[in-house]
């Protein structure tokens, strides 16, 4: 008999999680922190961008959001600007003859009148050809807030969770053994109800070094996979036993499989009224050994309101792990390596 770290026969997950097994370069992380995928589509026939222009603005940041429109107000005005200023000033009444420069700032004031449709009135055509443009742009002017407001109203209104998730997952003693965990907690004040969470560990498996590697997947068991309520945090905990996919494993073993850990939520938010969806992944440089987490809520003195430090949900302090010996007999074979 001998002691030594065994790593035991593991079953795959058969499920298909949309990745296949052939993405095997190390360096590609399936999933990102935002909960986004790795992916570009690119169309050769069409372009990369031939996508649909509203999924495209609903699901943007705002700051490149308001910044588009920005550039394309200042951009169409400037250009029916240019147009009105090459048509003259005699198309037009109220318009000084202070030069060429002059004249172009008040057709772009007036651009932006009358795409606004505000028409404060110091300016306006009286040639046939002015008159035309103008009606033009004011055509496109409510055609473009209507499209406007409608992608604002898209964006504020598409039910979305605002969970936040501790920096890092992290191995920390539990029960008799340890345990794989990761923070969450709600960042708004609406009630996440029937909160339910799936991890995956994707890695990849390079075999005995004869075999073609591939990408293999385990669903990981979780001490508790659903809760009726996300009141406060909730640290999700994978225990590695015997029979999980971590047992006997070290972090250098989890850096040289790629290992990532897909992490998703789903909830209902009473808010929207809907079933809310979010994720995220926790790579292998994202895992810390021997930590445990901090409390990040205490009662708030002179009031029976509890306080939820949602800025504390990654602090942790260092803890000794405990040392994971079994006995295997020596005639053992066929232990699959991680």
């Amino acid at each position: 008999m001998s002691k030594h770290r065994r790593k035991p026969h593991l079953k795959e997950e058969q499920r298909e999680f949309g990745f296949g097994n052939k993405l095997t370069d190390a360096t590609t992380r399936l999933i990102n922190k935002d909960g986004s995928f790795n992916v570009v589509r690119n169309n050769k026939i069409l372009g990369r961008y031939y996508l649909d222009p509203y999924h495209r603005f609903i699901t943007m940041r705002w700051r490149k959001f308001f910044l588009i429109f920005l550039l394309f107000f200042f951009g169409i005005n400037g250009a029916f600007a240019v147009v009105y200023t090459l048509l003259g000033s005699e198309q037009f009444q109220g318009v000084s003859s202070a030069g060429y420069f002059s004249n172009f700032w008040d057709m772009y004031f007036f651009s932006t009148q009358t795409f606004t449709t505000v028409g404060y009135g110091h300016i306006a055509p009286i040639g046939w050809l002015a008159s035309m443009i103008a009606s033009l742009e004011s055509v496109v002017g409510w055609l473009s807030f209507a499209i406007a407001t409608g992608l604002l109203y898209g964006r504020f209104a598409r039910p979305q969770a605002r969970i936040l998730y501790s920096k890092h997952a992290i191995v920390s003693p539990y029960k008799a053994g340890m345990g794989l965990m990761f923070r969450i907690a709600n960042a708004r004040n609406s009630q996440l109800i029937e909160v339910e969470t799936e991890v995956i560990l994707s890695l990849i498996d390079n075999g005995n070094g004869n075999e073609t590697p591939r990408r293999k997947y385990y669903n990981l068991n979780l001490e508790l996979n659903r809760i009726s309520l996300l009141s406060l945090s909730w640290t999700v905990v994978h225990s590695i036993t015997d029979s999980s996919p971590l047992y006997g494993v070290t972090l250098q073993d989890l850096k040289d499989s790629d290992a990532e850990f897909w992490v998703m939520i789903k909830a209902f938010d009473d808010t929207f009224a809907q079933v809310v969806y979010q994720r995220t992944s926790y790579s292998c440089d994202e895992i810390t050994w021997g930590a445990k987490f901090k409390p990040m809520y205490s009662p708030i003195i002179g009031s029976s309101k509890i306080a939820l430090e949602l800025d504390k949900i990654s602090e942790v302090e260092k803890v000794d792990l405990p040392e994971l010996i079994m006995e295997v007999e020596e005639e053992e074979r066929g232990v699959s390596d991680l």
